[in-house]
């Protein structure tokens, strides 16, 4: 049987000259000086720089919170391994709010990570199943009076022991979420904890949710702040309504965005108080 290859290679060329003039045509193109058509590479987009809490969100994706650090706790001899943490160090309007968490390890809950990568119907839905299943859960807060007085960073601690305190049963082991507390139970500091470690994040989702609900509680008593909506922290419309309006009682005095703000709001149970303490101060 006689076979044509001359042939059969010349319709494979032809093939190829066909795809390649396919690809060129499709390559997008613009005009030189003459009238000949010039090929270009497509555009590259130039890469934006990441603010530090976008670049700081990216980082926390991409971590993955396990029971790694609890084992090693277990492992150590430690039964009541507790998670801490806290939010609200950055807003400037209210409490400081920290929850301490034990975790059953015999019950997994699914979906826990930091509370500042779950949408707010997710932690709701979360919370309550950290409640139920944890040996124990307890929530403190701190003030925006005090957290002026010692500071944030120590009013953060301290909110994170007080919580440590109110855990029933005790604690015997701590993991915390970058800092250490004034205690002498063992601990760990974890630097992004919450990102890291199931307890922390529980602890966060807690805290989370507690310090949301005091936002809301006090949105109908200052309206003019749209605290249900940013939670106190520095928004545009925030600092927006603290130039028109001045701080509130509740806003955090010792923050620039509060102490460069104009007058103070000034409650009506305040006002008559200091209308009446002239009246009946005694003579020294």
């Amino acid at each position: 049987m006689h076979i044509d290859y001359a042939s059969g290679i010349s319709l494979q060329r032809r093939r190829i000259s066909c795809e390649f003039h396919r690809l060129q045509e499709a390559r997008p193109r613009r005009k030189d000086n003459g009238d000949s058509m010039v090929s270009m590479p497509p555009p590259v987009k130039p890469e934006v720089p990441l603010s530090p809490s976008a670049a700081k969100l990216r980082l926390l994706k991409r971590l993955r919170c396990t029971l790694r650090y609890e084992k090693k706790a277990w492992a150590s001899g430690a039964m009541m391994v507790a998670g801490v943490d806290e939010v609200g160090r950055g807003s400037l309007f209210g409490p400081v709010v920290a929850a301490a968490v034990i975790l059953d390890r015999s019950y997994r809950i699914r979906g826990l990570r930091d509370s500042k990568l779950l949408l707010a119907e997710r932690r709701e839905v979360l919370a309550p199943r950290i409640r139920e299943h944890a040996i124990a859960w307890a929530v403190a807060a701190v003030d925006a009076a005090r957290i002026d007085q010692i500071n944030i960073y120590h009013a953060s601690r301290l909110a994170m022991r007080e919580a440590v305190l109110r855990l029933q049963p005790m604690a015997d082991y701590l993991l915390i979420d970058a800092v250490r507390l004034d205690c002498d139970l063992p601990q760990k500091a974890i630097i992004h904890g919450d990102a890291l470690s199931a307890s922390i994040a529980a602890a966060s989702i807690l805290a989370k949710v507690e310090r949301d609900r005091i936002m809301c509680q006090w949105d109908p008593v200052f309206p003019e702040y749209g605290l249900a909506s940013h939670k106190g922290y520095s928004t545009p419309q925030h600092l927006a309504a603290l130039r028109e309006f001045g701080p509130t009682p509740l806003h955090r005095q010792s923050f620039a965005p509060v102490w460069n703000a104009p007058e103070q709001v000034v409650l009506e149970f305040e006002a008559e108080e200091a209308a009446i303490e002239p009246d009946t101060a005694e003579a020294p």
